[in-house]
């Protein structure tokens, strides 16, 4: 079978052969060039091997083993968050850390070490990881833990697929009452007033998230709507709002992106004024919560048929609202951006894997839809401002940062790069490293 969009942002690129993975018992097929693809939930190249093969682990779907007294929970690495909720839920068990989609992979939040609104307490996904196996090319089975193997443990969570297949894995999940958040959200209007509330909002809160208005500029700049939540007890019967139901679906990719300056003003001014963004002791049901773009399925059609970029970057606290401020500033004055633009505070845990993204400091996340030469240029420049903040972008989000940029973010790249199967590629390491291996 050959996809063409096999990326969440769905950018042109080369067609690619997706190879099925039937079990986890099997040998990999003996190939020149070939890269591990989960659900195709990363935004850029890090998922796309252009022009090869991709080793399609969505049938490595299955449980193993579970046990609802401590929560640890083992499956195969195609086994779908979503999956996980639905059996550790009724059970009393969380994802202890969750990205902002339940349609991804365990293999895939591995490869990515993803990372969700509790940074500061919970750190990323990889520390929550008891172990997994690793299948190489070569036959090899590496049985991977904080204890054994360590080294490759460390080479895989966040390695992008590139040190071997995923079989399986064990979590450790967390403990909650139901699928309910007590919480609050309030306005703020400067990207100063943000990092104070973010600040105050860490000891006594577990989840924390903002929006930001990329669209506002001048003295309106830098506003946006902070949330944050906790885990709450079951509320009693008939007090809690319904659970969402379903989902809408966009049904076809319009000739031409449904994002643009008009359609950014209307909904963000609308957004930022809505009353729900003023509320005060809310229970929320999880999904809403985490999750608020799942309830539209196929969304990134909306950005048209050349589709889109994100840009996802973290600078260090000290810099944050200085740099960022300049960055919404350009963003603003292009043009460009997005309904959904993401502001978190990470906090200082240390990560696990040798190209793990989280780190001390401030990330921003925004869409763009790609207008060719005109977004690059943007995405330049924020680049060079990332850089010289000394902080760093997510590969699992890129499709375009240059060499220099990727080995300056990651310098641990050249000892990762000794962990890479000699017959595992993809397009984003060859444009970040220089290789032409194909």
């Amino acid at each position: 079978m050959r996809g063409h969009g096999v990326s969440w942002g769905r950018l042109p690129g080369a067609a690619q052969q997706l190879l099925p993975v039937r079990s986890r018992h099997d040998a990999l097929p003996d190939l020149p060039s070939m890269l591990p693809w989960g659900n195709g939930r990363s935004y850029g190249d890090s998922c796309r091997n252009d022009g090869g093969v991709l080793l399609d682990a969505r049938a490595l779907d299955r449980y193993i083993a579970f046990d609802p007294a401590t929560g640890v929970i083992d499956v195969e690495a195609g086994v779908l968050l979503s999956a996980i909720i639905d059996l550790a839920l009724p059970n009393g068990w969380f994802l202890s850390v969750t990205p902002g989609t339940r349609a991804v992979t365990v293999g895939g939040a591995i490869a990515n070490d993803v990372h969700g609104k509790n940074h500061h307490r919970a750190g990323s996904f990889g520390h929550h990881v008891l172990g997994f196996e690793l299948l190489r090319s070569d036959g090899t089975v590496l049985p991977c833990s904080p204890t054994e193997n360590p080294e490759w443990f460390a080479a895989t969570i966040g390695g992008l697929g590139l040190t071997g297949l995923i079989r399986r894995a064990r979590l450790q999940l967390k403990r909650v009452a139901g699928p309910w958040l007590r919480g609050d959200s309030q306005r703020f209007g400067s990207l100063a007033e943000y990092i104070a509330i973010a600040a105050a909002s860490e000891r006594d809160w577990e989840y924390t998230v903002a929006w930001l208005d990329c669209s506002a500029a001048g003295r309106r700049l830098g506003r946006g709507i902070f949330m944050r939540a906790n885990h709450a007890p079951a509320p009693a019967a008939g007090a809690a709002p319904p659970a969402p139901r379903g989902s809408l679906r966009l049904p076809f990719t319009p000739p031409l992106s449904a994002v643009n300056g008009l359609s950014l003003r209307l909904f963000n001014t609308l957004y930022f004024h809505r009353p729900a963004a003023a509320a005060r002791d809310a229970l929320w049901h999880y999904r809403p919560y985490f999750y608020p773009l799942d309830a539209i399925g196929d969304w990134n059609r909306m950005y048209g048929p050349q589709g889109f970029y994100q840009y996802q970057c973290v600078v260090p606290q000290a810099d944050a609202e200085r740099v960022l401020t300049e960055m919404l500033q350009r963003i603003a004055a292009s043009g460009l951006g997005s309904f959904l633009v993401v502001l978190k505070t990470f906090g200082d845990h240390a990560a696990r894997g040798l190209l793990s993204f989280p780190r001390p400091g401030v990330t921003l996340a925004v869409d763009f839809p790609n207008r060719g030469a005109r977004t690059l240029a943007l995405l330049d420049a924020l680049d060079a401002l990332t850089r010289s903040a000394g902080g760093a972008v997510y590969p699992a989000k890129d499709a375009r940062m240059s060499a220099a940029a990727f080995q300056q973010y990651f310098p641990q790249w050249q000892a990762f790069a000794r962990h890479v199967d000699p017959k595992f590629t993809s397009s984003f390491w060859r444009r970040v490293t220089g290789s032409t291996t194909q």
